[in-house]
């Protein structure tokens, strides 16, 4: 590998290009800058990975970085690509960073349609109902779905098969 052929994974992408991306597709001369992450915490605004142009919400908790480890974002993209969608369908928000927030802002804030828990207890992200692994669940004009977490996922060929059922549902692929 020489230094005009550096591969770099998607999230370290996102690291260096935090706040923004040139957008090449626009007609005009000038490239626009289109947000693809946002990076400012306040009360009305959440640290979160992806566009969220469909809705889609994605939860994880991951102590030691950002959003989540490279290898579980090559996974998530992976498993997003499978379902025709990308990054910029969903938002991806590390619970670690909001512990003490409920589902009802993020789903306020986010207009989510779809949530994803990923190694997070549905009573532990504030829902008043409870509901097994792989289970998709209705609730507040929301799906959501309860499952392991996304290292679980790649390690057992069980999880990720089960996973894909349930996602097969939900998008109906």
């Amino acid at each position: 590998m020489d230094l005009n052929h550096i591969d770099l994974s998607s999230s370290l992408i996102a690291d260096l290009y935090r706040s923004s991306l040139v957008d090449t597709n626009e007609p005009s001369s000038k490239p626009k800058l289109r947000t693809i992450v946002s990076d400012h915490h306040t009360n009305n605004e959440w640290k979160h990975l992806g566009e969220n142009k469909k809705n889609i919400l994605i939860v994880v908790d991951y102590a030691d970085t950002v959003y989540l480890p490279d290898k579980e974002l090559s996974f998530l993209t992976n498993m997003l690509s499978a379902c025709k969608l990308s990054l910029a369908d969903v938002a991806i928000v590390n619970r670690n960073n909001y512990k003490e927030k409920e589902y009802k802002e993020l789903l306020v804030y986010f207009k989510s349609r779809i949530v994803f828990l990923f190694g997070i207890e549905p009573s532990s992200f504030g829902l008043p109902v409870s509901f097994p692994h792989f289970q998709i669940q209705p609730f507040a004009k929301a799906t959501f779905l309860f499952a392991p977490s996304l290292e679980e996922h790649k390690k057992d060929e069980l999880l990720k098969s089960k996973l894909w059922v349930c996602l097969r549902r939900i998008f109906a692929i």
